[in-house]
């Protein structure tokens, strides 16, 4: 099953929490390619919090998108953008359209999005 826009119709989100049909997450999720939301487990990227200030998104998170294939990536950043990237996320996001916005932003592309996609979302800063 593909994720498209209507799949997850109702979504919003405010500091330190996403609502998705309406189940409120208080943590970063991930929507896969075919509609599941799980959580984005941070462990990989965590011992890059102090080089950051924040636990990043790192390349140690995106083997989901070599699995998937999604034909678009969406990375929310947080309510004011300030999710940290890596180098080396970045390179791996350049092998796929990735749009990269603070969450509430991509929250709104979603909901008229009709590519497959996957959606990494964080839901604090």
């Amino acid at each position: 099953m593909v994720a498209y826009a209507n799949d997850h119709a109702y979504m919003r989100s405010e500091f330190g929490w996403i609502e998705i049909d309406n189940v409120r997450y208080d943590h970063d999720v991930i929507i896969h390619r075919d509609s599941l939301v799980t959580k984005r487990s941070k462990k990989r990227s965590k011992e890059l919090k102090s080089t950051y200030g924040h636990t990043p998104l790192s390349d140690h998170e995106l083997d989901i998108l070599g699995k998937e294939k999604p034909e678009i990536v969406y990375i929310g950043t947080g309510q004011y953008g300030d999710l940290p990237i890596t180098p080396e996320a970045k390179m791996i996001l350049r092998q796929f359209e990735t749009v990269i916005l603070p969450t509430p932003q991509i929250l709104d592309i979603l909901k008229k999005e009709h590519r497959s996609f996957i959606a990494i979302i964080h839901v604090t800063c």
